[in-house]
């Protein structure tokens, strides 16, 4: 659904390993980043947004590296990868005094709760903010799909999905400088025009489920704050079949 200016109600925070790792140091947590998204989501929960989020593993552990490690292997090495990354912020996000869980679908009970999407919803509508960890559970799905499957079973009004590029476009900006950015896009156009914006199952599943997200650059940390209080950032992308619209040329 489109927010037309209005605060979402309740928001599943899609973060990349990458978006909290240090590129220049190549330390796989950048201590700044991390505590301005921990103080970002304060600021949300004063001001009476719920909040949920998914931590890829990309600064940890990559498909990539398991080369020569059976796939379910590997995947379950990345969910670990996850963890490690949740347990980051939830120690950032408890310093600023905002009360926060992870929960982890993979029974790790001496630092993780066990997943529960009724337990989740309580936690959520009482202000405590909740850290999905390792995925599904299982090999062979995306974070993308696991982040929509959450999405899904807490009721989030929207997912935000914090990016190293400033929204969905035409083609790749960095490959094709004619490429032009999207306003709003349909998840099947996304699907049918091959953009990569989310993976295919996700965006099949977020469509069946009427879920939209907003992709939008995490350069600057801000941009959380202005997507989830309404403000246009970045590319919606919709469950409902629409006509695809671009920003201005500039």
């Amino acid at each position: 659904m489109q927010n037309e200016g209005k605060r979402f109600g309740r928001v599943l925070l899609k973060l990349s390993g990458e978006a909290i790792a240090n590129k220049e140091t190549g330390e796989i947590f950048d201590a700044a980043m991390v505590a301005k998204i921990a103080d970002i989501i304060r600021q949300l929960v004063a001001e009476g947004t719920e909040v949920g989020v998914v931590i890829g593993a990309g600064n940890i552990w990559r498909g990539a590296y398991g080369k020569g490690v059976r796939r379910a292997r590997a995947d379950q090495m990345g969910m670990l990868g996850t963890m490690i990354n949740c347990l980051r912020l939830e120690d950032a996000v408890e310093k600023t005094g905002t009360p926060v869980t992870v929960m982890s679908p993979v029974a790790m009970n001496s630092f993780a709760e066990q997943y529960n999407f009724r337990t989740a919803c309580e936690y959520l509508a009482e202000g405590k903010v909740v850290i999905f960890g390792a995925g599904l559970g299982i090999p062979y799905i995306s974070t993308d799909t696991a982040v929509v499957v959450r999405g899904a079973e807490i009721g989030a009004d929207v997912i935000l999905m914090a990016k190293n590029v400033d929204g969905v476009y035409t083609a790749d900006p960095k490959k094709d400088p004619a490429a032009r950015r999207y306003r709003k896009i349909s998840y099947r156009q996304c699907v049918d025009d091959d953009l990569h914006a989310i993976d295919e199952s996700a965006a099949l599943l977020a469509g069946d489920q009427g879920i939209d997200s907003y992709a939008f650059s995490l350069a600057d940390p801000d941009n959380i704050l202005r997507v989830a209080r309404g403000e246009e950032i970045g590319t919606l992308l919709t469950a409902a079949e629409c006509e695809a619209e671009l920003y201005p040329e500039a």
